[in-house]
């Protein structure tokens, strides 16, 4: 049998994006075949049209790295999971398609407080925001977080994640339309990157101590403003880079501050160490379960528009996540 997915058949970016049919491969022990219902789009799927992502694989292959779905078949010593189970989950990629195969240790039970599109979006920012604030910087309530990037997918898990584990959320938007969905996503406050007085105003909002934690998916010159903004033994959280570019931390600057610089790679993590994976996995059921972190969606396209919805997140005009549609 064959399926649909989205190839990239080169590494100059969405528009080398084709919809093509792909054969049906025999599943392998340990394998669970889905039937994808929705795949959610990340950030690090647009680099990896462009070659410029950590994960480089050569074309012709298949982005997308988290989705929703149903299975539908199970491989030799799976017992765990069943045709018509509801999952999510994901990978480094093969997820914008009708049809994925991954190891069943990669499967979780979709719960019922997530639609089949919030399912899709929900584990990768999950796993980043508490991966982050829980395991690396150890948020306390009553603590003040900075998000960067707040408006993104990613972004916005960690501003409610941080006000679900009770600390104050300062949120950056670029535009009026962000800023008002950070704020609904719980941050207390909301603030324009570009604002020269960005740091400034973190420091007025925090009685002039600066932040205890910085979150940041976007790395660039708003880093750099962010250390300025961070109070005294504070923990900076190097998310990604979003905005292209990586910043040169002032070494000097940490050491006056007494901050920490913290590199974040949460898959990675999870899968260099089993007990930290199970662990996590458990605690993001129950959030899950919980309706935490619930995605905010501003694109909604089918499979054929792949194209399309990734040059909305190359252009910056996505708020929360875009999503690709394949099932009913």
């Amino acid at each position: 049998m064959r399926y649909r997915a989205a190839v990239c058949t080169a590494l100059t970016g969405p528009e080398s994006i084709r919809i093509e049919e792909c054969e049906r491969k025999p599943l392998q022990p340990g394998e669970v075949r889905i039937a994808i219902k929705a795949a959610g789009l990340n950030f690090p799927d647009l680099l990896m049209t462009y070659g410029k992502y950590q994960f480089r694989p050569d074309p012709p292959f298949v982005p997308g790295m988290e989705f929703s779905g149903e299975v539908i078949e199970v491989g030799a010593g799976v017992t765990n999971w069943k045709p018509g189970d509801g999952v999510m989950g994901g990978g480094k990629g093969d997820c914008i398609a009708e049809e994925a195969v991954v190891p069943a240790a990669a499967l979780a039970t979709k719960p019922d407080a997530l639609s089949w599109e919030e399912a899709a979006c929900w584990r990768a920012g999950g796993v980043t925001a508490w991966h982050a604030l829980h395991d690396k910087a150890a948020l306390k309530a009553g603590e003040t977080l900075l998000v960067l990037g707040a408006a993104g997918g990613v972004g916005m898990a960690a501003v409610s994640l941080g006000k679900y584990m009770g600390a104050i959320v300062i949120g950056t938007g670029s535009s009026p339309e962000k800023r008002a969905a950070i704020l609904a996503a719980g941050a207390d406050h909301a603030l324009d990157p570009a604002d020269p007085d960005l740091a400034a105003k973190v420091k007025e909002l925090t009685d002039g101590k600066g932040c205890d934690v910085v979150f940041d998916p976007v790395g660039g010159d708003l880093s750099i403003t962010a250390t300025r903004a961070i109070g005294w033994g504070g923990r900076f959280l190097i998310v990604g880079f979003a905005s292209g570019s990586t910043p040169s931390f002032p070494a000097n600057h940490a050491l006056i501050k007494g901050y920490s610089l913290i590199g974040l790679r949460a898959g990675e993590a999870s899968r260099r160490d089993p007990e930290l994976a199970a662990r996590t996995s458990i605690e993001l059921k129950k959030l899950a379960e919980a309706g935490v972190m619930r995605p905010h969606i501003s694109h909604r396209l089918p499979l054929d528009q792949t194209r399309d919805a990734l040059l909305v997140l190359e252009r910056r005009e996505a708020i929360g996540r875009v999503v690709l549609t394949l099932g009913d």
